[in-house]
């Protein structure tokens, strides 16, 4: 089958990526992002417009993938769907908009508190910043036997702004923490579930807030603790 040709700017960018990858690249071969933009001059978002193609089944390692892979390098590993194809290019499920009624069941459901962090909405953050915003994301959970599946969960404004929509839960995995667990801690773990909440102490409310300060200021809170034990 000859396929379309990647250069034809009547179509859309990620599909011009797909056909670029399977013409100019071949699976199991490696490329650059500066080759990608300088086959895509014109198109400033081709980087995002590639990873968007994994949404359908294609595969491209990164270094993080894979170690054997330069920082700049990726590698085509495997073809998804044929996106040139017409009505193949359809947005995931996963990718749909959020509907009010939709954003409003999950807030109730998680008790407008933020999943990631726990601060509920309008909360101030334990630097002072600023107060927290809620919004409905997608998290992908990996089920009992390796099926995906992407689920509706709170999140504040600042944790998914540092990167909430690429984590991801193992089911199973969590499930088999839990099973480990002694019939004590167990019970305690059922307790928190009822609650929906876990108290901090005072300890986990300092450690909380120095984990997130800059190397400096965590240099001149344990400098200030030295002094205060002298």
């Amino acid at each position: 089958m000859v396929l379309p040709s990647w250069h034809d700017e009547n179509l859309g960018s990620m599909v011009r990526g797909a056909l670029w990858l399977e013409s100019e690249v071949g699976e199991g071969n490696t490329f650059t992002k500066a080759r990608l933009r300088a086959a895509f001059p014109n198109l400033s978002q081709i980087d995002r417009r590639l990873r968007d193609l994994r949404d359908y089944g294609w595969q491209i390692a990164t270094s993080r993938d894979d170690p054997t892979l330069k920082q700049q390098e990726q590698r085509y590993v495997k073809k998804g769907v044929e996106v040139w194809i017409p009505g193949q290019a359809k947005a995931p499920k996963h990718k749909s908009s959020i509907t009010a009624a939709q954003r409003a069941k999950v807030m109730r459901g998680d008790n407008f508190l933020c999943r990631s962090c726990g601060i509920a909405a309008g909360e101030e953050y334990g630097d002072g910043v600023e107060q927290s915003q809620l919004n409905v994301a997608r998290r992908k959970v990996l089920l009992p036997g390796g099926e995906a599946d992407y689920q509706l969960v709170t999140e504040c404004r600042r944790c998914g702004a540092g990167g909430g929509a690429d984590r991801e839960v193992d089911l199973e995995a969590l499930l088999e923490l839990v099973e480990a667990l002694a019939p004590m801690e167990r019970r305690i773990f059922a307790g928190w579930i009822a609650a929906d909440q876990r108290s901090l102490s005072p300890l986990d409310k300092v450690w909380g807030i120095y984990r997130a300060l800059p190397a400096q200021s965590r240099a001149a809170v344990a400098e200030a603790l030295n002094d205060m034990d002298d």
